[in-house]
This record gives C-alpha cells, sequence and structure tokens, in this order.
C-alpha cells in the first residue's frame, strides 16, 4: 500500500491521494512544481465489497472482471466461496475489509444492517482510512444514508449513496442503473467503480437523493406489477392464452417493464423468477421493506400515495402468508391461491 506525505499529513494510498487532491505543489531545490496526477494511476488498486447477496455476488464478480482486485466480507462464510475461487481476499468483518481497502462498496439488506457494517464494533469506520470513498447500494432510509455520510466526514471519509435498479439480471450482466447521491466532485470517482457494474450512473444531487430516486422507483415497481398480475389472471379466467395476452400487452398502451420483462406468469418468460417456482429474484420481504420506506417519507412529506399504500398492505399480506422469500413477481400466484385455483 503506498504511502505518501502530502503538506504533512500521510496519505494512505494513491486512490485516496487521488480523491483528496488533483494537483500537488510541492517544492523542489527552492521551486514550486505541479504535479499533474492521473486517476488512472489508482484505477486498479484494490476495492473493497462487504454483502454478497443475490445482488451484492454479481456486482463484486463484475469488478474482478474488469481487474480489480478485490476484498470482501459477508456475514455468511458460504455466500463468499465463489468470488473466493476467481481470486477475491476473503476477511472476517467489514473493519478488516477497510483496513486494506481505501475505495469499498456495500450492499445490504436494511438500515439496521447498513448501521451496523458502517458504525457497530466491527464496522467500516473502526477502521477506515483517511481519504476513503465509501459507496452504498443498499435500498435504505434517506435519513440512515445522510447519518452514515455524517459519521464518514468525522473519520475523514467521503460516503455516497448509489442504490440500483435492474434485478439480478442486470446486476449479472453489468447492466444496472445506479442512482447516486453525494458531493458531487467525488462522483467521477464513483462512476469509475460503478460503470464496471451498471450501464446507466445518474447523479441525483446531495446524500440521501439516491436512496430518493430508488424509493420512488420501486414503489411505481410494486404498483406495476401488482397491475400486470391483475391483468393476466383476469384475461385468464376470460379464457385468453397468457402468452397471447403478453404479447398483446406488449405492442400495446398496457406495456411495462413488469409484462415485457418480467412477466409474473410461468411459462410467458424464460429466466425470469416465475419460470423457477419464484425463486431468485428480489425477494417480497425485500420489496415490502422499500414500500415500508415509501410510506415513511410519504408521511413525513404529508404527500399522498394512495396505491402505494395498497401495494404494501398486499405485500406485507403475501409475507404473512409465507411469501417473505419468493420474488415479489409472485404476486401473481398469491392472486390465484386467493381465488381458490
Amino acid at each position: 500500500m503506498l504511502a505518501l506525505e502530502v503538506g504533512g499529513q500521510q496519505l494512505s494510498s494513491m486512490a485516496a491521494l487521488l480523491r483528496r487532491s488533483r494537483s500537488l505543489l510541492g517544492k523542489w531545490k527552492g521551486h514550486v512544481v505541479s504535479v499533474q496526477v492521473s486517476r488512472s494511476m489508482a484505477s486498479k488498486t484494490q476495492v473493497g465489497f462487504i454483502g454478497l447477496g443475490n445482488m451484492g455476488n454479481p456486482m463484486a464478480k463484475n469488478l474482478i472482471k474488469h481487474g480489480y482486485p478485490v476484498i470482501a466480507s459477508d456475514v455468511f462464510p458460504e455466500s463468499c466461496k465463489e468470488l473466493q475461487e476467481l481470486g477475491a481476499q476473503i476477511l472476517d468483518t467489514p473493519a478488516d475489509v477497510a483496513d486494506k481497502a481505501d475505495r469499498i462498496i456495500t450492499m445490504l439488506p436494511s438500515s439496521p444492517n447498513v448501521i451496523d457494517v458502517y458504525t457497530g464494533p466491527n464496522g467500516i469506520l473502526k477502521k477506515v482510512k483517511k481519504g476513503s470513498l465509501l459507496i452504498d447500494s443498499s435500498t435504505i432510509d434517506p435519513a440512515v444514508s445522510k447519518e452514515m455520510a455524517i459519521a464518514a466526514e468525522k473519520m475523514g471519509a467521503v460516503f455516497m449513496d448509489a442504490p440500483v435498479s435492474g434485478g439480478v439480471g442486470a446486476a449479472t450482466s453489468g447492466k444496472l442503473t445506479f442512482m447516486v447521491g453525494g458531493a458531487e466532485e467525488e462522483f467521477t470517482a464513483a462512476k469509475e467503480l460503478l460503470s464496471c457494474m451498471g450501464a446507466n450512473v445518474v447523479y441525483c444531487g446531495q446524500v440521501g437523493t439516491g436512496q430518493a430516486a430508488k424509493i420512488c422507483n420501486n414503489m411505481l415497481l410494486a404498483i406495476g406489477m401488482i397491475g400486470t398480475a391483475e391483468t393476466m389472471n383476469l384475461g385468464i379466467r376470460l379464457g385468453l392464452d397468457p402468452k397471447l395476452l403478453a404479447k398483446i400487452l406488449n405492442m400495446s398502451s398496457g406495456r411495462c417493464w413488469s409484462s415485457d420483462t418480467y412477466n409474473p406468469v410461468p411459462g410467458v418468460m424464460e429466466g425470469v423468477p416465475s419460470a423457477n417456482n419464484y425463486q431468485g429474484g428480489f425477494a417480497t420481504t425485500l420489496m415490502t421493506k422499500d414500500l415500508g420506506l415509501a410510506q415513511n417519507t410519504a408521511t413525513n412529506t404529508k404527500t399522498p400515495v394512495i396505491l402505494g399504500s395498497v401495494a404494501h398492505q398486499l405485500y406485507r399480506m403475501m409475507c404473512a402468508r409465507g411469501y417473505a422469500n419468493k420474488d415479489f413477481s409472485s404476486v401473481f400466484q398469491f392472486l390465484r391461491e386467493e381465488e381458490g385455483q
């Protein structure tokens, strides 16, 4: 790990150095020398990755494919095996990762998980280096993102929220959409890494705005999935072939992502959770969590979200009926079972 002295302060690595200064001024034999440093010099330094679940695993793999040495950690050791076989270094705790890498990406299930991974007894901030770039791609409460940013700043690090859209398929193919919140001057550094995992990297504003965009997107996604499931179910009951109905919808004004890319009806599409007994994908419990975040923010901002509220209640019912770990498109199966078929 390269360490340099700049203005009396040690910077832990070239990556940290490049984030803190784009032009270094030094004196040599009484002359002032301007040294322009290219970020490409740090482009292949180690990257930490914490959280190797359905989304985090393929995201970390794409970093490795792009030539980044990855240092990873997960609360479930078995989740690390695939990545280790690809050459990743596996460490026990987030603090251990922070001790080795000054660019870290986290992909975690919920706000409490993020708080623990960053500020817990074995958290990132226990050993974070000054100048480190911390990117959280979890979907959490925007207020928590702001709290983590403040805590990171106190340790001399930079925190950005960068939740994703696109699901496991896009995570695997490297075509995610990242919604990034944080200091604008740090966006280029974040984009360098995120572009290895996504086709779209969008700057949304200050810390928390990435989460705001993601929450809005997922509320619409849930509403759209329920509408698609209800529509397909009605058409089937009216005697329409589900593949034919999906084809008609997808060439008509009712077309949406849930109908043409992630259809909830088994047998209509290959390579989606509905073709695999709703295994994999985006769990109902996680969609329910995201809808809860939408409800909280809607309450705080006094925003009416009538369909969002109905969607939240429906997905909560599904969790209570045994659908928690199935993909959220299993709402179609839930509706069919509710009608006794």
